[in-house]
């Protein structure tokens, strides 16, 4: 290939990326939906989800005081510094896990824009123009990215400021560091998987249908709503095989590194609780981050490891489904005869 059709290529390549951005923010009700997904979970988190969350420590809390025979154990449910540091716990365990599910939520609805090319018949404009599929789905998969990536990160940013304001806020530079680097990193897993999903889907209505069904169930099938010790074994041997389930407990590991080191360190070091260790460990499998593959606790390089996994599997997926994404379809979801020029 010459020097002036890499050229030409990379030419097309952006421009077609710059279209489907414009296209996608000038819809302004798509735009707003997809906005909308991670605030609408934060904010039934905070109005329901979260007292509910705070009342299991103190069913926690009563628990090991009856096993040790220790009241002091349950009068810490009284202990307004230590009780902060719990809420803060628990803050940071549910807006971590809200966080996942938003990268695989958010890229789904905005693949909604794939789909509504194929059904009326954007597609073939594409066709009849010396555009290659493999640089249509290219296209199509960055600006996906771009979306879920400043969607997601914006929505990291208002989780910031939430705990700010609760006086929550104990996150260092590297702890930033390490969940914008996950944020990345689990949004490309989440574009590979959903653009998998939407490559066999070829109407705007039933593409919501999946959109509605999937955001649902996958909050509790990656342990974003639960911890995967509540589990049956079985159902935490199936979500290990889940993209997403690594991404969740990454982000966990890295926004409650230090609010668990602070409780650990008030608990021991200042209160000096009888078996104050054994009480961490149980809150830390309450509200914990621990993914097991069949009986074995997976370390974090296991996750990542596991992700990376991930990525090349969905890339083989998107190369072998790649072909639904460029077929022709007319207006009303009519197949048509693909075009020679689409390869």
């Amino acid at each position: 290939m010459t020097e002036n059709k890499v050229k030409q290529q990379f030419g097309l390549f952006f421009q077609l990326v710059k279209r489907h951005l414009l296209v996608f923010f000038r819809n302004k009700i798509r735009m707003f939906f997809t906005l909308m997904v991670p605030f609408i979970i934060f904010v039934i988190y905070i109005l329901f989800l979260r007292d509910l969350e705070l009342n299991s420590v103190s069913s926690v809390l009563t628990q090991m005081s009856e096993k040790y025979s220790n009241a002091e154990i349950k009068q810490l449910a009284d202990n307004a510094v230590f009780m902060k540091k719990v809420e803060t716990l628990v803050d940071s365990w549910m807006l971590s896990g809200i966080i996942a599910i938003s990268t695989i939520t958010v890229s789904l609805q905005t693949n909604t824009m794939i789909v509504s090319d194929r059904e009326t018949g954007v597609n073939k404009d594409f066709a009849s123009s010396p555009i290659s599929g493999r640089l249509l789905i290219g296209s199509y998969f960055v600006f996906n990215l771009i979306v879920t990536v400043m969607i997601c990160f914006l929505f990291m940013l208002v989780c910031y400021i939430y705990l700010a304001c609760m006086n929550e806020f104990s996150l260092t530079f590297v702890d930033f560091l390490a969940m914008t680097g996950i944020l990345a990193f689990s949004s490309i897993v989440s574009v590979l998987l959903t653009i998998v999903i939407c490559s066999f889907v070829s109407r705007d209505a039933t593409m919501a249908s999946i959109t509605t069904i999937f955001s649902t169930a996958i909050g509790f099938l990656i342990g974003a709503y639960m911890p995967m010790a509540m589990l049956p074994d079985f159902a935490r041997n199936l979500c290990v095989f889940i993209p997403g389930t690594f991404s969740c407990s990454l982000l966990r590991y890295s926004f409650m590194a230090t609010p668990l080191a602070d409780l650990t360190a008030y608990t021991n070091e200042v209160l000096q609780i009888a078996h104050g260790g054994e009480l961490i460990n149980e809150l830390s499998i309450s509200f914990g981050y621990n993914v097991e593959f069949f009986g074995m606790s997976l370390q974090p390089w296991a996750q990542a490891l596991g992700q990376v996994i991930f990525i090349a599997v969905l890339i083989v997926m998107n190369v072998l489904s790649g072909k639904n994404i460029i077929k022709i379809v007319g207006v009303m979801g009519k197949k048509l005869k693909p075009n020679k020029k689409v390869k």
